[in-house]
């Protein structure tokens, strides 16, 4: 892809996976964007190829970005192994976080000299798509200033930690669906003390279909960066098998 590269995002539900092996995964795809994007600096006409939209649900990790502070898990080894509950320290930006099931990561690895080369912009342009699900909702959802993220009555639905590199995208949006969020207390979310956490599911009083609010991302994504969707069948980089993913856990 070329020119159409420039204009699609190619999406893939990894189901649920483990987080390591998918911080791997979004290494090997911000790599694939970036050697081909180098490479056509000399050959214009090879084949480039689209930027990508991960979904995951994780198994219960905590997971702290690389300016975060370790005191803002409250856990200790025992309180981790009593709960199923792993920690890792990553290389996005931000502080700590939670994923677990019931929660929709999405993990975009955008090559923005694509679209605008501006990370303010971009975060604001992830809020915004996550603002405009909770509105389907009929949920009023805002930013804070100076505050990362999406908030509905005051408690934040969404954290956002982004790492970039030449341009190139990786780690994302983790959005509160049907999350179990008694796992956030074993941590200061995201450094602030002041302010809870909240789900599409405590909103609104119901489960809510995953499925639909994966959807309604894409359509919101798709609106917002004026590109087009396609879904993959497989992914064009290696990734364990998910019977081996979910042996893991």
């Amino acid at each position: 892809m070329n020119s159409s590269a420039n204009k699609t995002i190619a999406w893939y539900d990894l189901g649920h996976a483990p987080y390591k092996p998918t911080w791997e995964l979004q290494e090997r795809l911000q790599k694939k964007l970036i050697d081909e994007k180098i490479q056509a600096r000399t050959q214009p006409d090879i084949p480039r190829s689209p930027d990508y939209l991960l979904f995951v649900e994780h198994p219960h990790v905590y997971t702290l970005g690389k300016s975060g502070d370790a005191k803002h898990l409250l856990a200790s080894d025992a309180d981790l192994d009593n709960t199923n509950a792993t920690f890792v320290k990553i290389d996005r930006g931000g502080d700590i976080t939670y994923h677990g099931p019931g929660q929709i990561v999405g993990y975009p690895i955008i090559d923005l000299d694509r679209h605008f080369t501006d990370i303010h912009k971009y975060l604001r342009y992830l809020e915004e798509i996550i603002i405009r699900v909770c509105a389907d909702f009929e949920l009023e959802a805002t930013r804070i200033e100076k505050l990362t993220g999406v908030w509905v009555n005051g408690k934040k639905v969404c954290a956002m930690g982004i790492k970039c590199s030449r341009w190139v995208t990786m780690h994302g949006f983790a959005l509160n669906v049907n999350t179990q969020l008694e796992y956030f207390g074993q941590i200061v979310p995201c450094g602030i003390t002041n302010r809870g956490v909240t789900s599409l599911k405590e909103l609104t009083g119901n489960e809510v279909d995953t499925d639909f609010v994966k959807q309604r991302i894409i359509k919101h994504f798709s609106d917002l960066f004026e590109v087009d969707f396609l879904a993959l069948d497989a992914l064009p980089v290696p990734f364990a098998p998910k019977e081996s993913i979910l042996a893991e856990k």
